[in-house]
């Protein structure tokens, strides 16, 4: 069986299966319209810590440990823990690991994390590589909006673009042996830069990456969007939705039917105040983690292809007037396969 497909799709000849999946979030996302869905809603947006960047840490560690729990394994089960974060250097992240002894890759691809890691991690369980992974994600407001725009403190206003950055964690264990949903196919991404430069105005900057990675994908496979009951982007919000939709429409895709945006499911945006939605990483993975992965369980979805988008700047680009290069991955999942696929 061919793996590689087309320019950038691969197909995996072992399909890896999602075993578990862990989902902890802050308070305002137990506030939104998918609460019910997460494991954990914390009421202390700190996790117990003194600051911002040790609580998403905590929120990282605690989201992993869960995740693994579920899956009713050990940690010294786990092969790899492939993850990422929005802090500088994968610092929640890679504070958030350190003393569960496990083989670590730290990733960035921004909010599309949890797409780079679920790919990386099927190739690895794929190849044989490994029988047990976690792939990971969080963000956290607080700790986001001080790295990248301005401290709480400061009450600085925020435009109608501005999206809402996820206090969250979503964490996904793939396996190379069990009963599904399975992970199919992955589109990874290329670098795509229209030359946005506005960090309030992430979901402008990410929309066309994650048109280009959508039409490659179903150039490679010689699909139509209506093969999956749900595409579902990772943290477009309102402005990136309506300009993903009139880019697939330009390049001959009617994503209108079976589109999902998580940025805006995991808030009400009438109710919270938000602005145009949610984002960070966090926003896809927790919503895949706690809300999608059960639908797929339940056969509520056959099909979905989740398509995390990033944003790749840095405080120093921003400052220095560089516009904002965007990445997204899609990722497929099945919830059943034929014995012969299988």
């Amino acid at each position: 069986m061919e793996k590689h497909i087309g320019e950038q799709t691969v197909r995996f000849a072992n399909p890896p299966t999602i075993t578990a999946t862990a989902a902890i979030v802050g308070p305002k996302e137990g506030e939104g319209p998918l609460a019910q869905y997460f494991d954990v809603v914390s009421q202390d947006a700190l996790f117990g810590t003194d600051s911002w960047e040790k609580a998403e840490s905590e929120l990282s560690r605690q989201t992993i440990i869960l995740a693994v729990q579920k899956a009713n394994l050990q940690l010294g089960d786990i092969q790899y823990i492939l993850a990422g974060d929005l802090l500088n250097q994968e610092t929640g992240t890679t504070f958030g690991v350190r003393d569960l002894g496990r083989p670590f890759f730290g990733l960035f691809g921004a909010c599309s994390a949890i797409g780079e890691a679920m790919t990386l991690g099927a190739m690895i369980i794929d190849g044989g590589f490994a029988n047990n992974i976690v792939a990971s994600a969080s963000s956290h407001f607080c700790a986001a909006e001080k790295t990248f725009r301005f401290p709480l403190e400061l009450g600085t206003q925020r435009p109608p673009t501005a999206s809402w950055t996820v206090t969250g964690d979503g964490a996904v264990v793939l396996s190379a042996q069990g009963a599904g949903p399975y992970v199919t196919t992955a589109t990874t991404g290329a670098v795509v830069d229209l030359g946005v430069k506005d960090s309030n105005n992430m979901g402008a900057a990410m929309a066309p990456a994650a048109a280009d990675v959508l039409i490659k994908h179903f150039q490679d496979l010689g699909i139509q969007p209506d093969y999956y009951d749900v595409i579902a982007t990772g943290d477009l919000g309102a402005v990136g939705r309506d300009l993903l939709l009139q880019l697939m429409d330009k390049a001959g895709y009617n994503l209108h039917h079976n589109h999902k945006d998580c940025g805006l499911m995991i808030f009400d945006r009438e109710k919270q105040d938000v602005h145009a939605g949610g984002s960070g990483c966090g926003c896809s993975a927790a919503t895949f983690a706690g809300y999608f992965y059960r639908q797929l369980l339940r056969g509520e979805i056959n099909k979905m292809l989740l398509v995390p988008t990033g944003a790749l700047h840095s405080v120093v680009t921003v400052q220095q007037g560089e516009s904002i290069p965007a990445i997204a991955h899609a990722v497929a999942f099945e919830r059943a396969m034929s014995h012969n696929e299988r």
